[in-house]
């Protein structure tokens, strides 16, 4: 290279400066490539650089350089992989001019960085991008994102982009939102009240979370959503929002409120309509019992305490089998003790094998433990064993040494009615069976470990002791 002052300014350059022939042969570099690639400025000149460049980017460097003799006032930017004395790839960036005709150059300049750091960066960033892509094609949820223009005073939320769950969900499309406002997509009555949720998301500048009614052409309608902002220079511009399809929960929801309604209407008649006559009559018989005797007295207090059992048994399952939304830890030995009690027991034995502490409604799981204890002496007899243990991590089982229930009869043992012994009003399993589905349960009758009559509740929801 001529010329003391261009020399000058290149060997203190960071950047590497190397010229090169039309051949690629090297005939000059700058010291700077010790520091960059740890090679001697000597090991370089008369060598050629494809030699040093990946065999991927060689093609694309002898592009370059033929371009340059094309359009020789050009300049040509690549990037390319040469290998560091320690046999690595560092990337580099290297701008490519044609100075053939330069008295103090006389050959391509290439001006060279290392880019292996912005590189790495790149890649990173790509996996990241590939990663975020992969994870709003695949999650359940569907996700929106909401631009946020604060220009002139006045608030703008405008629709960038969906993914393939909401487009699924709701049956509107990325083309069809993009760049809309929601009343340009919902219409002015339903769009303000989701602009309603997006204000209120961005004066407070923190994820909420509601319930809304967005009816869509797909059948749903409700829908749990959580508005995330996102803050740039203490600003929100723009908001991320998830959706959930809730519309048959909420279906369910209210339906068994209306039942729950149902329920509470046909108590207060079985309460009150039924209960006050059964009391008159009662009160009656027994005034009748002390004035005179008739074998005709002792069939009618018989049957009238029998519509007593009947009027206490349909309440307990109109009122015990709504939902339990308010449950608490119960250590279910401590209730075992306690239903055990409250049955006459005669000679059966209660095993209880293993300490359980589970999340429920204490009364009513009672009512539980005490028709399943019923159940195994009346049906097991008066030497009966009884038996509570856990099943793995999610669920109990009341098992008996008695007979069992013939596979053909177990479906039908929780129907309503359903009895094999006589005095029973038949409503004691069908009130655990309720019971049960109001914590959540699933309950089923099969064969014990002896061969007696097993019940089996899953889905139960233990409490760490």
């Amino acid at each position: 290279m001529k010329g003391g002052f261009h020399r000058t300014l290149i060997e203190e350059s960071s950047d590497i400066a190397t010229i090169i022939d039309r051949d690629g042969t090297i005939t000059y570099v700058s010291p700077s490539v010790e520091h960059t690639l740890g090679y001697e400025p000597e090991e370089l000149v008369g060598e050629t650089g494809y030699g040093y460049q990946h065999p991927d980017d060689r093609e694309g460097v002898a592009e370059a350089i033929e371009r340059l003799q094309i359009e020789p006032e050009g300049t040509q930017v690549i990037e390319t992989r040469f290998r560091h004395a320690d046999g690595s790839w560092r990337w580099i960036e290297a701008t490519l001019r044609n100075r053939e005709g330069d008295e103090t150059i006389g050959g391509i300049l290439v001006s060279s960085r290392d880019i292996s750091e912005r590189k790495r960066h790149e890649r990173q960033y790509q996996a990241l991008a590939e990663e975020y892509e992969t994870l709003l094609d695949t999650v359940w949820e569907g996700i929106f994102f909401l631009a946020v223009d604060s220009a002139d005073s006045e608030i703008t939320f405008r629709f960038e982009r969906l993914n393939r769950a909401y487009e699924e969900q709701t049956g509107i499309t990325t083309d069809e939102m993009q760049g809309k406002t929601p009343t340009e997509v919902f219409g002015n009555e339903l769009g303000a009240t989701l602009e309603s949720n997006y204000h209120r998301c961005v004066a407070t500048g923190e994820p909420i979370t509601y319930q809304e009614e967005l009816p869509v052409d797909t059948g749903a309608r409700f829908w749990q959503t959580s508005l995330t902002p996102v803050i740039t220079d203490e600003a929100v511009t723009r908001i991320i929002g998830i959706v959930r399809n809730v519309t048959e929960r909420v279906k369910r929801e209210r339906k068994l409120h209306s039942q729950k309604e149902q329920l509470d209407a046909f108590a207060g008649v079985v309460s009150h309509d039924l209960r006050n006559p059964l009391n008159v009559a009662q009160g009656r018989i027994e005034l009748l019992s002390g004035e005179c005797e008739s074998e005709h007295l002792p069939p009618v207090v018989q049957a009238l305490d029998r519509v007593e059992e009947i009027v206490a048994d349909t309440l307990t399952l109109a009122r015990q089998g709504q939902v339990v939304s308010d449950p608490e830890p119960i250590d279910l030995v401590e209730v075992l003790g306690i239903c055990w009690k409250n049955v006459a027991t005669d000679d059966a034995t209660l095993d209880v094998e293993d300490e359980i502490r589970i999340s429920g409604d204490r009364s009513r799981l009672q009512h539980v433990f005490e028709n399943l204890f019923r159940n195994a002496i009346e049906h097991g007899g008066a030497g009966v064993t009884v038996r509570v243990g856990q099943i793995d991590d999610h669920g109990i089982y009341v098992e008996d040494t008695g007979p069992g229930i013939p596979a053909d009869s177990r479906a039908a043992v929780f129907e309503p009615g359903h009895t094999s012994a006589s005095g029973e009003t038949g409503f004691g399993l069908t009130i655990v069976k309720r019971i049960a589905e109001a914590h959540g349960w699933e309950i089923e009758v099969t064969e014990g470990t002896g061969g007696g009559a097993r019940f089996e509740c899953t889905d139960v929801v233990f409490v760490p002791q």
